[in-house]
Formats: C-alpha cells, sequence, structure tokens
C-alpha cells in the first residue's frame, strides 16, 4: 500500500491499495518516491504484473536449499534445461532481453497521486516505458518507443514525444519518429524539440509547432558530425522566468528564442562564430529551473583552433561578452558556493595537475587551494604543442605532439603516434601516469620518445582509408619538423583505433611497428556480432554510427569488404602486436584470431 505520513496532523493516511492498482499492474514495496516542490504531486510506479510474478517465482528458486533436491529427479532436470529462442519478430535480441532483465525486472512504470482531489493518474506503461516531468502542474512528456524496438538492432533509438496531461492521463503527439533532445518549459507552456536539423517549438496550449532556426542562416546543427546518422544539434540551454523565451546554442553561439513572438536575439553577439570561440553557460545553481531576463550568465569558453580554455560574463538583457580569465590552459567549473559568490575550479595544462582553485564571480583574484602532484617537477615530463598539416585531399588536420623531457633541438626520437577520432583538443589537459590500454604519455616521454596524437576526420563509407589520408601526411609533417626518426615510427590504436591500425598498415610502410588493440579485422563477420555487455547486435555500428559504412552488407558488400584489413592482410610488411582480451564486452575477440591467423598463413 502507498502512504502519506501528514506531519501538521500527526496523521498516516493510506492513499492507494495494492488491489486498487490497474488491472495487469502491481504497486511493488520497492518504489521510487519523489514529491513536486509544491507537496500536490506524489511521483510513485507500478510494475507490470506478470513481471513481478516471474522476480517472485525465480527469487523462490534460489532459495531453495539444494541438500533437499533429488538428483534423479527427472522432471527437475528437465525444468533446468536451458533453451534460448530466438524468434525473428522479437522486439529485442536475445542477449539483448538477457542484459536488460535485471533492470526491467526491478523497473516501475510511472504515476502521480494528486493531493488535491485525492486521485491518482498513471502516467507510463509498457509501450511508453519513459516519462519526464517537471515541476510544473500540467503536462509531462512520455517517449513512445514500441514502435521502433525492433529497429534498434540497424538503426538506434527512436521515439515518438507526446504531451501527457497529468490530470487525466491524455496523450497529444508532438512529433513522430524523435531521434535527439527535448525540453519541457518550467511551467508546462511549452516544449522545444530538434528534428530534421532545426529546433521547433510546440504551444501545449494550441496544440501546434513553429520551426524556430529555420530561417537564421546558420546551422544548428553538429557541424563536425561525420557518421551516417542523422545530424544531432548542441542541445538548449535552459529557459527564461516564465516561459518567455529557450536559449538553444550553435556551434559557437548562444541564442535567445522568444517562445511566442518576436525575433531571437544572439546573447554573445555573434563572437563565438567570429572569433572561433565556443561559448557554452556554466549553471551556477543546479537547482534553478530557468534564468531571470537581467541575469548575469557565466559561461566556459574554448578556442576550437588554439584550443585554450576560460571564463567569460555575458547578460540576457543585451548582447556580447565580456572576457574575464582566459590562458593557455584548460579550465573545468566545479562549483559556486551555496551562500557566497564564490566559485570552485581546476585549472590544468599538460605539465600541470589539475589542482584546486577559488575565486570570486570576477575571476580576478584566483588562489590555488591545492597541490596535489608537487613531485612532477622531479621528473622529465615533458610537453606538448599544436601541430598542423592537411590531409592527403586537403583537409585541414591538427595534433598534439609531446616532446620528450629535456628535448634537444635537431635530434630525432622515435615517435608513438596514438589516435582514435579527435585528440588535438587535449592539448592541455594533464595525463597522470596510469596504466590502462593506451600508451602512457609522461612514462614515454620521460624515457626518450616524442608522442604524436593526430586528429583523423572520417568520410562515410570509407573509414579505413580515411583513417590513412589523415595519418601517413601527419607523420611526413613531424618528421619535416626533425623531431621523428623516419625510422623509428610505431602506430597504437585501441578499440576504433585498433581497427584503423590494423587497416592503415595494409596501406602503407611507414610505421615500424604497430599495436592493434581489440581490433575489428572483418567487418562482413563483426556486422553480424553482438556487443555482449549490453546484448545488442553490432548491425547499427556500421549502418548509422562509429563503423560509418552506411548501409547494410547486402546494400554495400563492396565497402565492407574494402574496409575490411583481413582482405588486404597480404600487403601487411609491419610488424604487428594484436592485443586482445577473452572477454571483450564491445568487440567480439575472434576478430583478432581471424587477423592473426590471416598473418599467420601469409607468413
Amino acid at each position: 500500500c502507498l502512504y502519506i505520513w501528514d506531519g501538521i496532523e500527526k496523521n498516516l493516511m493510506q492513499v492507494l491499495s495494492s488491489d486498487k492498482a490497474p488491472e495487469g499492474w502491481v504497486l511493488p514495496e520497492r518504489n521510487d518516491l519523489s514529491w513536486s516542490k509544491d507537496s500536490r504531486r506524489l511521483y510513485f510506479g507500478f510494475l507490470p504484473k506478470e513481471i513481478a510474478e516471474a522476480s517472485r517465482v525465480r527469487e523462490e528458486k534460489e532459495k531453495e536449499d539444494p541438500e533437499q533436491k533429488d538428483i534423479y529427479d527427472v522432471s527437475a532436470i528437465l525444468e533446468k534445461r536451458g533453451v534460448d529462442v530466438w524468434h525473428w519478430d522479437d522486439p529485442l535480441i536475445n542477449p539483448h532481453q538477457k542484459n536488460m532483465w535485471p533492470r526491467i525486472k526491478e523497473q516501475t512504470y510511472l504515476a502521480v497521486y494528486h493531493t488535491d482531489t485525492g486521485g491518482y493518474i498513471q502516467l507510463a506503461d509498457r509501450d511508453m516505458p519513459r516519462v519526464l516531468t517537471n515541476e510544473n502542474e500540467n503536462y509531462a512528456l512520455g517517449f513512445l518507443d514500441a514502435p521502433y524496438r525492433k529497429m534498434i538492432t540497424w538503426y538506434g533509438q527512436m521515439n515518438d514525444l507526446y504531451l501527457i496531461n497529468l490530470r487525466d492521463g491524455s496523450r497529444t503527439l508532438i512529433v513522430s519518429r524523435l531521434e535527439d533532445r527535448v525540453s519541457l518549459s518550467p511551467e508546462g507552456r511549452f516544449v522545444v524539440y530538434y528534428k530534421d536539423r532545426n529546433w521547433y517549438i510546440f504551444d501545449t496550449s494550441s496544440r501546434e509547432s513553429r520551426n524556430l532556426t529555420g530561417n537564421i542562416g546558420i546551422p544548428f546543427y553538429n557541424e563536425d558530425h561525420d557518421y551516417p546518422s542523422k545530424v544531432p544539434g548542441y542541445g538548449a540551454a535552459g529557459w527564461l522566468e516564465g516561459d518567455e523565451a529557450v536559449l538553444i546554442y550553435d556551434k559557437y553561439d548562444i541564442w535567445k528564442f522568444p517562445a511566442v513572438e518576436g525575433l531571437p536575439e544572439n546573447i554573445t553577439g555573434g563572437f563565438g562564430r567570429q572569433n572561433d570561440y565556443t561559448f557554452r553557460i556554466i549553471r551556477l545553481d543546479p537547482e534553478k529551473e530557468f534564468f531571470s531576463l537581467r541575469e548575469r550568465l557565466l559561461l566556459s569558453s574554448y578556442h576550437n583552433h588554439k584550443k585554450n580554455w576560460g571564463f567569460y560574463k555575458a547578460q540576457l538583457n543585451k548582447t556580447g561578452v565580456e572576457k574575464l580569465l582566459e590562458e593557455k590552459k584548460k579550465f573545468n567549473f566545479i562549483a559556486k558556493a551555496k551562500e557566497a559568490d564564490t566559485l570552485l575550479y581546476t585549472r590544468e595544462s599538460y605539465t600541470e595537475f589539475p589542482d584546486l582553485w577559488v575565486s570570486g564571480l570576477s575571476l580576478s583574484s584566483p588562489e590555488k587551494i591545492s597541490d596535489v602532484n608537487p613531485q612532477i617537477k622531479d621528473f622529465a615530463w615533458g610537453s606538448a604543442e599544436l601541430v598542423e598539416w592537411e590531409s592527403d585531399d586537403g583537409t585541414p588536420l591538427q595534433g598534439v605532439l609531446i616532446k620528450p623531457g629535456n628535448y634537444e633541438p635537431g635530434k630525432r626520437y622515435p615517435v608513438i603516434v596514438y589516435f582514435y577520432r579527435f585528440f588535438s583538443q587535449r592539448l592541455y589537459e594533464f595525463n597522470q601516469v596510469v596504466i590502462n590500454h593506451r600508451p602512457c604519455f609522461p612514462y614515454y616521454a620521460s624515457n626518450g620518445y616524442a608522442l604524436f596524437l593526430p586528429d583523423v576526420r572520417f568520410d562515410i563509407g570509407t573509414p579505413g582509408f580515411s583513417a590513412t589520408k589523415c595519418l601517413v601526411p601527419g607523420i611526413q609533417k613531424i618528421i619535416d619538423m626533425g623531431v621523428a626518426d623516419p625510422d623509428a615510427v610505431g602506430l597504437h590504436g585501441h578499440s576504433w583505433s585498433g581497427y584503423q591500425t590494423a587497416f592503415v598498415i595494409t596501406q602503407t610502410d611507414i610505421f615500424k611497428c604497430a599495436v592493434a588493440g581489440a581490433p575489428v579485422s572483418n567487418m562482413t563477420s563483426s556486422y553480424g556480432g553482438i556487443r555482449w555487455g549490453s546484448g545488442m547486435a553490432r548491425l547499427f555500428q556500421y549502418e548509422k554510427t562509429q563503423s560509418r559504412i552506411g548501409a547494410s552488407l547486402w546494400e554495400r558488400r563492396d565497402l565492407y569488404i574494402e574496409n575490411s584489413p583481413l582482405f588486404f592482410a597480404d600487403r601487411i610488411n609491419t610488424p604487428l602486436l594484436i592485443i586482445f582480451g577473452d572477454e571483450d564486452t564491445a568487440v567480439p575477440w575472434y576478430q583478432g584470431i581471424e587477423l592473426y591467423l590471416a598473418m599467420r598463413r601469409l607468413e
């Protein structure tokens, strides 16, 4: 049963008994209870009856004493037999179902109890398991994914977005096949959502949507997106008080869009796009649901080309930004004191540990309050600098070159190349001495190695060739700089870059040796593999996400073969170390065996 304790009247009230749950549902003891701030709504959850019963039966069997079982009981043996049925029309494939069972068996489906009327409304169900609420008393958002669950195998997540009335549970369709972000205004008057490269606002009164960004003439979609999936947006920053306007990001700047009428304003004045800065709002009070028109905003800044970070300020009632603090460092905001105008943040660089700093809101007199790793001054830690070059097709690229400790100009050094996709943004990041799947940058720098961390930009349909045309001229660049020993450059990649490593050495002999950690070697077989950590099939990776083929195996069989290292293993002349864990939950470890056996046969 569900009870509410009245602290004023000192009275315990039963508001819902188990036998009053909707048909096919139970009220579980383990429940996620939460109040609205005005104490007028209590949110709780129901559990499907068949899930509750299955969990009860399983728990009872687990409690049985094994010594009391008859080992010759044929019926007991048959009951324990394990048969997995993979039905072609299951919404989720069998391993995905198994992986989700621990969560599903305890997942409750949201409902709301109204203290003023004494009644409850069920908001979520099996078809619409996810419901988003805030502090408004009228509406919630529901995400219906039932029609698209089967498509997760090859496409990815998708939902129909509904407006749910908190008073009667009625649902109004806002938009179908939504793949990106959404925000419900604090007072529940509007919903903003991103779809097909534009932001829209939905009026909960008129039930109409309006395109906010279509006529502005600049992109509000991700300008660096290089995947076969639909291009995502950069997100909404929040709402103004009274639901008057919504704040939306482009790549560089922050925009204010009136909810009802009026022209949009670029509150950073276009400074970001004009000067290659990305500005984002720092929420000083995470509990506050909206921004005030006269509120001063603290912004994080990042220079996309130079890679340095900082803090700026802006105001919502005018346009433009003002610099507060900016250095050739990386800053990470942590928190603002609740009862004082004091900020806590970290500052770091390749040679500076991210210690804690405090400052007032002006950031004019920051004070360092920790010194965690003073011992690094005794090590030849090396130094990091930005390197620029062009790919074979003329695309501008950047990377980080870490020169060894006690670097001597004119002397050539052995180089370890480590990469994934983008690495240049880590120019001012401190690298701790740790042992994991990647080379420890400071360790090698202190032992006479240079390290090169290049960016790679991909073309859909040719991920392997994309890596080659970015990496090879990058290596030539650091050779031309007089830093790299051309006869001592090694390539190291893991997982996605493990695949790239295995492919690149089929196209070039520029590397002295290579390390491929957890590489996919045969896209035609890995396409039909399972990501055992999640239980999901791997098809979607190739058709829509990281592996970037952009088509099914049957639509573009040629691309799967052309981008697979296995089919060009006879061209490998570079000594290769293949690293794999036989409990890898992302990449099927037999991919390493396929490449190993191919190279062994070709010896």
